[in-house]
């Protein structure tokens, strides 16, 4: 009796592990920087059917793993979700196609090149539909700031506690070292600003979602960018609860916009 229990747990488990969420972490060559981009990707263990995709941005400071030591249970979600996750590093770049520095071309790469490269070479939904972008801090801009300007690309996009506008912070965070400094290139930084790019938006382009916590140094520039989006009339979800800038408020906020992507993907899949 012992041995059968024994036989149908040993099959049961390797059941389990056949169909279990896979992460990779790979290089994907970019040619507009002429190197290859560390980047994690999770798979969710559901054979060959063809998956949507999240691709989560990271903060300043951070790397293509920080999403994966945030949220180690990310292949869990994968494989109950049946959603593949795509981490890239961007480096300290803003996600930018930096104006002064040549070998910045993030927006580029994550908008294009790592789009192609997943598509050619993963079961994904290769559409608009099937992909949402992302981030947190710096990788909440980058989010935002790839979606709206590749409205063609991303059907859905996020950010958590994200840098969505950028002016009030002239000296963090490397931006000069994208954009130029600030005093010197007011027109620059005010085109490169998350917040300035609402205009590009009509209702219904984008699924959003954003959210900042009440002790977060961002949290008054999300609220104003809330307010624009108001005042634009662009339909999003907004959301403030307490937390401030930390891996425990991203933790618990990405949970929320994984499900408000899952829902989106749902939606537009069932059409």
């Amino acid at each position: 009796m012992k041995a059968k229990i024994f036989l149908l747990s040993l099959v049961a488990f390797f059941i389990l592990s056949a169909h279990a969420a896979v992460v990779d972490t790979i290089h994907v060559r970019s040619d507009a920087m002429n190197k290859d981009i560390q980047t994690v990707i999770i798979t969710p263990g559901n054979g060959k059917k063809a998956a949507p995709v999240i691709y989560l941005l990271h903060g300043y400071g951070g790397n293509a793993k920080t999403w994966i030591g945030l949220k180690p249970n990310l292949p869990e979600i994968a494989d109950q979700y049946g959603i593949m996750f795509v981490c890239p590093d961007g480096k300290n770049s803003w996600y930018w196609d930096s104006p002064v520095d040549p070998s910045y071309r993030y927006e580029t790469f994550v908008s294009k090149e790592l789009v192609n490269y997943i598509d050619a070479n993963y079961p994904t939904l290769k559409d608009r539909k099937g992909r949402a972008i992302t981030g947190l801090s710096m990788g909440g801009h980058g989010a935002m700031w790839i979606s709206f300007r590749h409205k063609d690309i991303f059907g859905a996009a996020g950010s958590t506690s994200g840098g969505v506008d950028i002016r009030p912070f002239p000296n963090n965070w490397n931006m000069s070292d994208r954009l130029g400094k600030e005093s010197e290139n007011q027109e620059v930084w005010d085109n490169h600003t998350v917040i300035n790019q609402v205009d590009r938006l009509q209702n219904g382009d984008l699924a959003l979602i954003f959210d900042c916590g009440y002790s977060d140094f961002f949290f008054e520039v999300n609220n104003d960018f809330h307010k624009k989006l108001l005042k634009y009339k662009i339909d999003h979800d907004f959301i403030v609860r307490p937390g401030a800038h930390n891996g425990e408020y991203w933790s618990n906020s990405i949970d929320y916009q994984i499900l408000f992507f899952k829902k989106f993907f749902d939606k537009r899949n069932t059409k």
